[in-house]
């Protein structure tokens, strides 16, 4: 059954209502957030990044560090729209496309909310994969509008994890979590495609690290 008009609006704020229940009921640890509050705190708008399979509780991590005001890329695949509907409950704008080759370079609403000020959100192994595997359009959207990369992840016990490609973790409401931030990621204007992909290549073993330590972390007692 196709999700559509009233009833996929209702799932939606359904969704967005379990995310939110949870995340405040949870007991979150949070590590590294120092360099993306300094950067909010001089106006500079980032680019969020973070695995598709980690959706979940971003929007929670982006709002404890005062963020307001984002625009999240989201796919043109058929449950793209639930969760733009989703995630608008939580203030996020959404653009509608791929972080495949080029067709970053297509998304004009990206590049315009850049220069409006408004910070961005990408999982760069969506919309359909593989799992943790970053795409080139994520760097290349960096490229184009100035923004630094600000891989983020979280972890939590305990949680229900999906067998749907990208291993989907949610929480129980009163579970564990962490929130991990890493160090901004900034991709020279003029980098050529062999600087593209050196710096592609370095921020998917950094988000690929970060999810192991967080998930690390959480199994310590």
């Amino acid at each position: 059954m196709r999700l559509e008009g009233k009833r996929l609006r209702l799932l939606a704020r359904l969704a967005a209502g379990i995310l939110q229940f949870t995340a405040w009921t949870m007991r979150w640890r949070v590590e590294g957030e120092a360099p993306v509050r300094r950067l909010m705190a001089q106006g500079q708008p980032i680019l969020l990044a973070f695995w598709h399979g980690r959706l979940a509780m971003i929007p929670y991590a982006y709002r404890r560090i005062g963020g307001r005001r984002i625009q999240i890329l989201i796919s043109e695949h058929r449950d793209g729209e639930f969760i733009a509907a989703a995630m608008a409950h939580w203030g996020y704008g959404a653009v509608r496309g791929s972080t495949r080759r080029g067709a970053v370079k297509g998304a004009r609403g990206m590049l315009r909310a850049a220069r409006a000020g408004s910070d961005l959100a990408i999982t760069p192994d969506g919309p359909r994969g593989p799992g943790e595997a970053v795409q080139e359009g994520v760097v290349e959207l960096a490229r184009l509008s100035g923004l630094p990369i600000v891989p983020v992840t979280f972890a939590a016990r305990p949680a229900w994890r999906f067998s749907s490609w990208d291993g989907f973790v949610q929480p129980f409401p009163g579970a564990r979590g962490v929130i991990l931030w890493d160090e901004p990621l900034w991709v020279a204007r003029e980098a050529d495609a062999a600087a593209v992909e050196q710096v592609r290549q370095q921020l998917e073993a950094r988000m690929r690290a970060q999810s192991v330590r967080a998930d690390a972390l959480m199994e310590r007692k």
